[in-house]
């Protein structure tokens, strides 16, 4: 009876993985380390270095530890790698995916909590973005994570593999006891970004567009606490368990905040400085992203703690402070 967390040497399975021991699970990690960190992985969880897409490697994995659910956070995820080399994100996300979907067939394990996105909207068209908005992907990591879901809804009319597919918002902050956190290379996450330049480790956050039909012109995100992310993970697995059928949340705090008022906020929490300038806009940014979290509240019994930015940014700075190099 253990539970594989694929990809839980990364930012959010590493948080994930915390958790779920917490709660008194079996946690067996599946990761290759290509942009995870050994040192992230709890010491009490099972660690195997390898790849998703390595079959003979899972079936191994799985026969020997007893796998009965998983937790798949193993993707590539930055938008804008995946619009210069979109084969990588396919062969990484879905083929990845696939043979997860495959080994779980052949070995009967029928529950699977999955690591979506909110690209999976594109631009959407009202706000707060709730799970019946349509999903419009505008980016080749949308639409993987997109064809993800879709696989795993066939997957379940086939064969019976329960799934639950999270869709998040911006995921920021660290572990409340510093031992965690985000160390990304090259880091595209603005929460990060902010933090370094307020340690000095750059020379200014770039704005990207402040022309935006927002109050103060630049985007405006959802945040979401990683330890409360982490929280859901647990109440979707725990849902599954309980014969609960296939589903899809959102995990947002229904508020949204400014790259201006994010940055203005770390200036309270660090006292530092913190340099902005103006930048072009990026390609494919939707100027306002707000989740409506109420289903998976109302469904899950899922109850965010952490939802206030200056706590999200007060424990990102600590484990910042902490780690200023990293891992």
């Amino acid at each position: 009876m253990s539970i594989a967390v694929l990809g839980g040497a990364g930012y959010i399975g590493s948080h994930a993985v915390q958790a779920l021991i917490k709660k008194g699970e079996k946690v067996v990690v599946i990761d290759n380390l290509l942009t995870g960190h050994k040192e992230a992985i709890h010491e009490e969880a099972l660690f195997y270095e390898g790849d998703i897409r390595d079959k003979e490697f899972m079936l191994s994995v799985f026969k020997k530890e007893g796998i009965t659910g998983v937790v798949h956070f193993a993707a590539s995820s930055l938008v804008g790698e995946s619009v210069t080399n979109p084969l990588k994100y396919f062969n990484n996300n879905v083929h990845g995916t696939q043979i997860t979907l495959e080994v779980m067939q052949e070995l009967g394990v029928k529950h699977i909590v999955f690591s979506s996105t909110a690209a999976t909207y594109g631009e959407p068209e009202e706000t707060p973005i709730k799970e019946t908005t349509p999903t419009n992907p505008k980016n080749p990591y949308g639409e993987s994570k997109l064809m993800m879901e879709k696989m795993m809804k066939w997957c379940d009319e086939a064969y019976g593999i329960k799934f639950v597919a999270l869709r998040y918002f911006n995921v920021a902050g660290a572990s409340l006891d510093t031992s965690i956190g985000e160390d990304h290379t090259p880091e595209t996450h603005l929460v990060p970004i902010i933090l370094e330049a307020a340690l000095g480790k750059r020379e200014q956050v770039s704005i990207f567009g402040d022309d935006y039909d927002t109050p103060d012109g630049t985007c405006i995100r959802d945040y979401v606490h990683v330890v409360d992310l982490s929280d859901a993970h647990v109440l979707a697995l725990d849902y599954l368990q309980k014969g609960n059928d296939s589903n899809i949340f959102n995990l947002g705090s229904a508020d949204g905040f400014s790259v201006k008022e994010m940055i203005e906020e770390a200036r309270k929490v660090t006292t530092k400085e913190i340099p902005a300038v103006i930048a072009p806009r990026r390609a494919g940014d939707p100027s306002t992203l707000v989740a409506s979290p109420e289903k998976a509240k109302e469904v899950l019994g899922w109850k965010p703690q952490y939802t206030n930015v200056t706590t999200i940014l007060e424990t990102a700075w600590a484990w910042h402070q902490s780690h200023p190099n990293g891992y």
